[in-house]
């Protein structure tokens, strides 16, 4: 070994050394035996694939990977995040806005039976629109899974002393087992810096390894030897009978010892000392798009192949964690002595019988971190439903962007828990969304402006969905440009604000188009449009979804209209007559009432819910994500809130249970947002689950929606967030809904709007120690309590909180 080669070995221990010392936390998931091995024969119909859902997931943004660990047989299913079927297509309806004052006068009038029949017949996309969300081979198109690497060692004889684990901070799966006497050891991560998945064999014992290796995906793949790689490579259906979007995968074996030859359009590796195997993939998803300038996608490939396998394994690895821990260690949570001694699936378990697991709560916060950072990096896609990971042809929901909660609810986490740059992905795709958004309001309703309705894909979709009761979300444009708003409130960086200020005035001069004045209180309302995804009984004893007015619109309207009117005014934008028509119809909105039993009303009638504990619970939205309802500023109608959460009951979904803890902790009941915490994390061990009672969550800590939905684990980190700190109130208020068993604990890192970074300790529930970190000065008012201070900061100083409280 030379002097380099001892130097990175220090280096990549002292980096490891230092993330521990900084994350003094439960931050490994683990287990003691293969995927394969939890399987139960009751759960053999989850996901098409049961196992899967033990796998440990690594990403990088750009290459995800789920890692089984198994001895005999290791399977690594890949998945390239643009990889999607599909392709651009024209949905908008040209027809569709002919009549919208007919049914907009039908349902003023309470004739929701013809209001209804001609909403379905008109208010639609055109053409297959997603497929009813199985879209794999319609233009819409579906995110898929790239295949699987599979390493088959050929000895199936017993093992001993087996451990498979992910370590959070540095993003490693690691699979360790002896047999014949030697121990195995398997290291596997996704490199961002390399843009590539590393995987490492090695034996304590030389010459010890020997296995064939392939690569293959369920359809559309040629698998080909060249030179010391294998080459897999394909093309995606397009939707329209031919050929979509083009792929290909490298993997490539570096061996110390032994020798690799073909075999079956495979290798055969034998006797090798150490194997690493480096994983790249590529698209020309970009190609598709006119204005995308460079080189073909294959030779970027090849570039990108090149510079990894150049590296050594040590250098690859020390440059992987640097990177990676960078950002884990930037937030941790610390509660009591918290052990993680358990395997994660029976710690799963034991929680849900003590409902007080605290190294559970310390590791799904962090997961939830891992998970973003791993599936939303520079320069890639946003996350999905299921991040970057999914193992079918027909992902669920085409594995697409839905907007009328699920996109969302993924970067809820990013700013306040210190990942502002994994947002950055979800602004991108808020910015390409743009030009076809125009287009739908222009073609599909004559308006100004952007609109979006509830999906979204990687081909620009900004039309309506193939049935109203669902497709008729027009608030999905307002709710996503709350993220262009809440990235500068915790940036203060006006720079940015003035890229994004053009989006939040396309999106408002959509909805000051699209209101109208509701005949009998001359308020602007919005409609026809659902309150995702309920419904309502009507008047005559029929069903609807479509209405005028429903809260969630006006709510999303409002919150939208503010913030364009205060980002204007942060710009010093000169632009009088559209900021006088926006302050005037903001003064004129219809805004949350309460209904007559004391709940906040979903709609602008007291209807009845066909469904009383419906998984949405859209017309709370003002309470949270968004900041109009709060028991400080509006006790009414957070009281009106409560009410409506204790209608819907604690029942919900993975991503519902989500929203509901967020609700709880805005509220200031930490109490019942651990309890939903608990009903989230309830181990799912049958595939008996379903819209109603559905949610969980399965023992690699994914979420159960079901089936997999990534939504909740980000939804639920957030949660967690808020129970320690809140900042949408232009105060930072310290533990404002911590529960009463987290009796000792310390959260650093933190961030509230403001740019300021949050670090705190509490004993007996009491606070004991917080700093404050100012990244770019300003007032800052903060809350503890009934103590409150406010004091002027200084960009780069810390301040000890407990000298002003």
């Amino acid at each position: 070994m030379n002097h380099r080669q001892k130097y990175i070995l220090f280096l990549l221990f002292a980096i490891t050394f230092n993330v521990r010392a900084q994350l003094k936390t439960n931050d490994k998931i683990w287990f003691k035996t293969p995927a394969d091995a939890l399987v139960k024969d009751n759960l053999k119909d989850v996901a098409n694939n049961p196992e899967w859902l033990k796998a440990l997931p690594v990403g990088n943004g750009f290459l995800g990977a789920m890692v089984f660990g198994d001895v005999n047989k290791e399977r690594i299913q890949l998945n390239e995040k643009s990889l999607w079927s599909g392709s651009p297509q024209d949905s908008d309806n040209p027809d569709a806005g002919k009549y919208l004052a007919e049914i907009r006068a039908l349902l003023f009038a309470g004739e929701y039976k013809k209001a209804t029949e001609l909403t379905n017949k008109t208010q639609v996309c055109k053409g297959a629109g997603s497929g009813h969300g199985n879209g794999a081979n319609v233009p819409f198109g579906c995110f898929q899974t790239l295949g699987d690497l599979w390493l088959d060692f050929k000895n199936e004889n017993s093992f001993q002393n087996y451990h498979r684990e992910l370590d959070l901070t540095t993003g490693i799966s690691l699979t360790r087992y002896t047999q014949n006497g030697i121990t195995f050891t398997r290291e596997i991560f996704a490199s961002n810096l390399d843009r590539a998945l590393i995987i490492r064999l090695t034996a304590d014992k030389p010459n010890a390894i020997t296995f064939q290796m392939a690569l293959t995906r369920p359809e559309r793949f040629k698998t080909t030897v060249e030179g010391n790689k294998l080459l897999m490579q394909g093309a995606m259906d397009n939707g329209k009978g031919g050929d979509g979007m083009q792929y290909k995968t490298y993997a490539t074996p570096i061996l110390t010892g032994g020798k690799v030859e073909t075999r079956d359009n495979g290798f055969q590796i034998t006797n090798a000392t150490a194997v690493t195997i480096v994983v790249t993939a590529a698209t020309d998803y970009r190609l598709h798009y006119p204005d995308y300038v460079n080189n073909t996608f294959a030779t970027e490939l090849d570039q990108i192949t090149k510079k990894a396998i150049s590296k050594n394994y040590t250098l690859l690895k020390s440059q992987h964690i640097k990177d990676f821990s960078s950002y884990m260690f930037r937030s941790s949570l610390k509660l009591g002595n918290a052990k993680n001694d358990l395997p994660t699936n029976e710690l799963l378990l034991k929680n849900h019988e003590t409902k007080n697991e605290l190294g559970l709560y310390e590791l799904y916060y962090q997961y939830g971190r891992y998970l973003l950072l791993s599936s939303s990096r520079k320069g890639s896609l946003p996350a999905n439903l299921q991040g970057i990971w999914a193992n079918q042809i027909q992902t669920p929901w085409n594995g697409d962007y839905h907007t009328d909660i699920n996109v969302q609810m993924n970067y809820w986490p990013a700013e306040i828990t210190n990942l502002s740059e994994c947002n950055q992905q979800l602004i991108d795709l808020i910015n390409c969304l743009q030009e076809p958004g125009k287009k739908t309001a222009r073609v599909q309703y004559g308006m100004k402006g952007w609109v979006l309705h509830p999906i979204t894909n990687v081909w620009g979709y900004t039309s309506p969905g193939e049935h109203p009761s669902w497709g008729m979300h027009v608030g999905a444009g307002g709710w996503i440009s709350q993220h262009l708003w809440e990235r500068y409130a915790f940036t203060n960086n006006k720079k940015y604000l003035a890229s994004a200020y053009p989006s939040l005035k396309q999106a408002s001069l959509f909805y000051l188009d699209w209101l109208v004045k509701d005949v009998k209180t001359g308020k602007l309302v919005s409609g026809p449009s659902a309150s995702p995804e309920n419904t309502f009984k009507t008047p005559d004893g029929g069903n609807a979804q479509i209405s005028m007015g429903p809260a969630h619109d006006q709510e999303v309207i409002y919150e939208l209209f503010t913030n364009t009117a205060k980002a204007a005014k942060i710009l010093n934008v000169n632009d009088d007559e559209f900021l006088t028509q926006l302050r005037d119809a903001t003064a004129n909105l219809a805004r949350p009432k309460v209904a007559s039993d004391g709940r906040l009303m979903e709609w602008a009638e007291e209807f009845k819910e066909a469904e009383p504990t419906h998984r949405h619970i859209s017309h709370l939205y003002a309470v949270y994500p968004g900041k109009d309802i709060s028991v400080n500023k509006t006790p009414e109608l957070a009281m009106a809130a409560k009410k409506s959460l204790n209608a819907r009951t604690d029942n919900g979904t993975g991503w519902s249970l989500a929203w509901k803890i967020a609700l709880w902790t805005r509220l200031r009941d930490g109490d019942r947002a651990l309890k939903l915490l608990n009903d989230l994390l309830k181990p799912v061990t049958s595939s008996k689950i379903n819209m109603s009672n559905g949610g969980g969550t399965f023992a690699n800590l994914f979420c159960a929606h079901p089936p997999f939905q990534i939504d909740g684990n980000f939804g639920a980190t957030a949660g967690i967030a808020e129970m320690l700190l809140q900042s949408h109130e232009d105060v930072v208020e310290l533990l404002p809904s911590l529960p009463s068993t987290w009796k000792n604990g310390e959260i650093k890192g933190l961030v509230a709007r403001g740019n300021f970074v949050v670090d705190m300790k509490w004993d007996a529930g009491n606070l004991i120690a917080a700093s404050l970190l100012s990244n770019t000065g300003g007032n800052c008012k903060i809350k503890y309590g009934d103590k409150e201070v406010e004091f002027k900061t200084t960009a780069g100083k810390k301040y000890n909180l407990m000298k002003l409280l």
